[in-house]
């Protein structure tokens, strides 16, 4: 328990640094996937289910529908968590596709 509150109290504030880039990759690391959503034209369109996020050395994946959906680098990445905690918004140029710049928003899978 004391390890967990040292190590937030740490945590880099600043979302455009390397350490807190690197901190959000392993926070969303491992978490299920529900659906994940890409913003097109102002139309909202499901790219994917059923999967998860893994963090492979310093890139991070989007696996979903037995596709990987986007494969970034986590240095150039930008993430943050919805406010309901449900799922997390990430922006980054995605490998996987010639590196476009994307904007993906991936679900999470509810477990009480």
């Amino acid at each position: 328990m004391l390890r967990k509150l040292i190590k937030r109290l740490t945590r880099s504030k600043n979302p455009n640094s390397r350490r807190y880039r690197m901190d959000m990759a392993k926070q969303i690391c491992g978490h299920h996937v529900k659906y994940v959503t890409e913003r097109r034209d102002d139309v909202e369109e499901v790219i994917g289910r059923s999967g998860g996020l893994n963090l492979r050395g310093d890139e991070l994946l989007v696996f979903a529908s037995a596709d990987v959906l986007m494969r970034c680098r986590v240095a150039d990445m930008q993430a943050s968590e919805l406010l309901s905690k449900d799922g997390v918004v990430i922006t980054a140029p995605d490998l996987e596709h010639g590196g476009k710049v994307r904007t993906i928003i991936v679900y999470y899978v509810y477990y009480r």
